[in-house]
């Protein structure tokens, strides 16, 4: 028997639709201001190929050059305690109906230090 549970995959401000930019994209329902955290997309776990768990809300943000959102490393959660994890936050205003979009790649180069020295590079 499955038991009651609050729990979405996705937060109720945000939907999967079509997206201009690439295939299925995340898109809010309402208005979210600067700063907003729209939650944790990963999960750090070693066991993992890339080192993390993708939660839903990581799975199908987009890429763009000028992204609305940023990805933010953490170590910390309000709720769940001491975890190493990754939040998505506004980094502007975000309109009801806008796509939520962050700046990233998605091929792991060999050098460890390849996430500090692309933020670098742009």
């Amino acid at each position: 028997m499955i038991k009651k549970t609050s729990w979405r995959p996705l937060p109720g401000f945000l939907l999967i639709r079509e997206s201009k930019i690439e295939g299925l994209g995340l898109f809010t329902t309402r208005d979210l201001p600067k700063g907003f955290d729209l939650g944790i997309s990963h999960i750090f776990d070693q066991r993992f190929p890339d080192g993390y768990i993708r939660l839903p809300l990581g799975g199908f943000i987009n890429h763009h050059e000028i992204p609305n959102c940023s990805a933010i490393n953490a170590e910390e959660d309000k709720e769940m305690g001491k975890i190493k994890h990754i939040r998505i936050v506004a980094l502007q205003p975000i309109l009801k109906d806008q796509e939520i979009t962050i700046k990233y790649i998605i091929n792991q180069l060999d050098d460890p230090n390849w996430e500090f020295e692309y933020e670098v590079s742009q």
